[in-house]
């Protein structure tokens, strides 16, 4: 073509490119349409690994030469969190219409840190629809950020400047003003302590508050520490609630908590990673009561929410706040009364981010195509199956569960009354490795009570009762095989 440029990168065929593209398409579809015939997971062959250390090439490839070696050294050895036997971390599954709205997307390439554009509006009207889940009020704003680390992150930093003013932002911490802390569970996740680092405050400004049986906050001895703090001329100034924690899925009283934050003048910040889209089911709903009482949430949409990576999401009650903490002016970012720089606050003026992926699409469509209750019936079910293998759990002798089952998370012991707790330990680490072996489902583990305890999280929308009843029979399996077993030498 005469107006081709020498240095385009579309393809010289676009008819060849569009037969593959097609082969691609079927291909994935293929890829989760039969994924319960391939193993969870299994690792990565040498010859593999070695394919994807080679240097930069400098000179052309074909894409049929690249996609050949995804196939081989990629697309087998992924984490494997589509499949319905994982059960391993709180990973989402991702949906088909999900993978469409991702290449749509990618042909799209909208660049949604601002400007007057259609993939804005979506962002908004996403907005609009969580600040009707959770109750909030109209001026609430949310944005899409890379998941729930960085949105708690943001979470830290609206609080800070909500109680000390935009001067924080250039003129930084005073010394006095050093001395500010703040409060999560010791079963929060870490990202909260490392966003007080990140935020200048310091880790251990982070107090770690104790927990109930259940693994919640407990309000009591969180208001012993906020007490004890002010007494010692600290300034608290934020609360972070976990709606669902990394270990066990258990919900702080979120209604409690709002009404200390209020009483105390902190901020609530709720870490809602995968529990708050619970919101969407009926029977979660009520364990979340209080939720819409906090002054920003951080949550992802692609846990409960099934949207693919990654689409983590950061709200504040008031938008102002995100504004106050965000909005940096500048000249290539002026504003227009009306064409392409038309608009005030900018997707890029309420978070860090100026370059920022079409997130909202995925999301967007996942609602539009499934609608949210689907979504909340596929949560409630993972509910129901986390309930169905905490009773096989406790109906068998061999096995122990290990902490109360709140949500969809079930911890749980290979730990047959005879075998002393060090060898049980043993024994378990084993067995989750044995399991990935096998590669029929993958469960995780953590410690709980400084005991090595099989962790099962239950997220997939794809999982059913035969992958829990496959998992059930599997660890007892490998238990009693590894219980014949003499631990290898020190």
């Amino acid at each position: 073509m005469a107006d081709r440029p020498d240095t385009t990168l579309d393809p010289e065929d676009w008819d060849a490119l569009r037969a593959l593209g097609h082969r691609i398409l079927d291909d994935m579809f293929d890829h989760l349409e039969h994924i319960r015939s391939r193993p969870v997971w299994q690792d990565m062959p040498p010859a593999a690994r070695e394919q994807l250390r080679r240097p930069l090439p400098r000179g052309p490839g074909t894409l049929a030469e690249a996609y050949d070696t995804l196939q081989q050294s990629v697309i087998p050895y992924t984490v494997g969190n589509p499949h319905p036997g994982f059960m391993g971390w709180v990973h989402g599954a991702g949906t088909p219409v999900g993978m469409i709205a991702e290449m749509m997307a990618g042909a799209l390439n909208a660049n949604v840190g601002g400007r007057n554009q259609a993939p804005v509006e979506v962002e908004k009207q996403v907005s609009s629809w969580m600040a009707g889940l959770f109750g909030f009020p109209d001026q609430a704003r949310g944005l899409f950020v890379t998941g729930t680390s960085i949105a708690n992150f943001m979470g830290v930093l609206v609080a800070r400047t909500a109680l000390l003013g935009q001067a924080v932002r250039s003129g930084g911490l005073a010394p006095e003003e050093g001395r500010l802390c703040a409060y999560a569970s010791c079963e929060a996740h870490g990202c909260i302590a490392k966003a007080m680092d990140m935020a200048g405050f310091g880790s251990d400004a982070l107090r770690q508050v104790g927990v109930d049986e259940a693994g919640r906050m407990d309000l009591a001895a969180l208001r012993a520490q906020v007490e004890a703090d002010r007494a010692a001329g600290l300034q608290p100034f934020l609360v972070v609630a976990t709606a669902g924690t990394v270990n066990t899925g258990a919900i702080d009283p979120l209604d409690a908590l709002a009404d200390f934050a209020a009483e105390a003048g902190l901020w609530l910040h709720v870490d809602g990673a995968y529990a708050a889209l619970g919101m969407l089911a009926p029977d979660v709903a009520p364990l979340l009561a209080g939720i819409g009482r906090s002054d920003s949430i951080a949550f992802d949409f692609h846990k409960w929410g099934q949207v693919p990576y990654d689409a983590g999401y950061f709200m504040a009650r008031d938008g102002q706040r995100m504004l106050d903490t965000f909005a940096a002016p500048a000249a290539y970012l002026q504003r227009a009364g009306r064409g392409l720089a038309a608009g005030e606050a900018w997707p890029c003026d309420l978070g860090p981010d100026l370059s920022r992926g079409f997130r909202a699409l995925k999301t967007w469509l996942t609602f539009q195509v499934h609608g949210g209750d689907a979504i909340g019936r596929a949560i409630s079910a993972s509910c129901v199956l986390a309930r169905r293998l905490a009773a096989r759990v406790e109906a068998e002798p061999e096995l122990q569960l290990a902490a109360p089952v709140a949500l969809n998370v079930v911890c749980f012991r290979y730990a047959p009354a005879d075998m002393p707790p060090e060898e049980a330990d043993r024994v378990n680490r084993e067995i989750v490795l044995a399991l990935y072996d096998a590669g029929q489902v993958a469960p995780s583990s953590t410690t709980l009570h400084g005991r090595y305890t099989i962790r099962a999280a239950i997220v997939n929308h794809r999982t059913g009762g035969h992958d829990i009843d496959i998992l059930a029979d599997a660890v007892l399996a490998a238990g009693r095989s590894l219980s014949t077993e003499s631990p290898p030498p020190q």
